[in-house]
């Protein structure tokens, strides 16, 4: 019998093998079933995130006025890391794009997204919670609307009516290819920014949780329910199972500072002199 049909056999009578679908991303709903405030399990994991992060975020603030009050300026591990993470975000995305004083002015936003970014995307590798609360589009599109909002309200607030006009006609560009660069600018610029944010986001959410899932769940099958030395294999599935964990930790990261810096360059785009 070879391993598809090992599988097969077993995932008829019920256990082992579960292999990954698009269903992992639409459990069932644990509260408030037919009303607008229904939540599932990711929906849970989401009001987990974000209220582990005003948590976090209150004691850092509590704990800088402190020391601003005391003068006490040896941090505390705890405020050493709230200053290195605050200070990534300050000074390596928003004053490096931007400069300090725009930096300083989109600093909340930027910060904002980041973290709420970084919180949701470890839970796809924290054991029990399992799956990322940014595998589902809802939230990366909130977030891709929040930085279209910005550059655009950036790029109107410095140029005015001229920000679109420059936008979608670029100086030195022929009268006669505008028929042409206009669609493409108009495309890239308020339709494809803020679609491929969100989309970006999500399927790279997707693609990790289907993959953990498959190699956990391959694993279980081979030590449980395959026979003699096919549950070898489950040593193999279990090494790249974890090795994936790590690397889907440098994906969260990843993704929460492209989302980041990706939202930075569109405002500085909107605010260049060109416009």
């Amino acid at each position: 019998m070879n391993l598809l049909n090992i599988a097969a056999s077993t995932d008829e009578s019920g256990g082992g093998f579960h292999a990954p679908s698009i269903m992992e991303f639409y459990p069932e709903i644990v509260a408030f079933e037919g009303t607008p405030f229904a939540l599932n399990r990711i929906m849970l994991i989401r009001l987990l995130v974000l209220t582990l992060l005003v948590v976090v975020f209150a004691l850092w603030t509590a704990k800088f006025k402190q020391a601003n009050k005391t003068n006490n300026f040896v941090p505390g591990k705890f405020q050493l890391m709230g200053e290195i993470s605050l200070n990534f975000v300050r000074k390596s995305i928003a004053h490096d794009q931007l400069g300090e004083k725009d930096g300083d002015r989109f600093l909340p936003l930027l910060t904002t997204i980041f973290f709420v970014t970084l919180g949701m995307n470890i839970t796809g590798i924290i054991p029990g919670l399992n799956i990322a609360g940014t595998s589902v589009i809802g939230l990366p599109i909130v977030m891709a609307l929040a930085a279209y909002v910005t550059f655009i309200y950036a790029g109107v607030k410095k140029h005015g009516v001229h920000f679109f006009k420059n936008s979608l006609f670029p100086a030195g560009v022929p009268k006669a290819f505008y028929a042409l660069v206009t669609p493409i600018e108009f495309l890239s610029t308020f339709i494809l920014r803020p679609v491929t944010l969100a989309l970006r986001l999500t399927m790279n959410m997707i693609a990790g949780h289907l993959l953990l899932v498959l190699c956990f769940s391959a694993t279980q099958f081979f030590l449980f329910n395959a026979e003699g030395a096919f549950k070898f294999f489950g040593a193999g599935t279990f090494v790249f199972g974890f090795a994936f964990t790590l690397f889907e930790l440098l994906v969260a990261f990843l993704q929460a500072y492209v989302f980041t810096l990706l939202t930075t360059v569109y405002i500085q785009l909107a605010l260049a002199d060109e416009h």
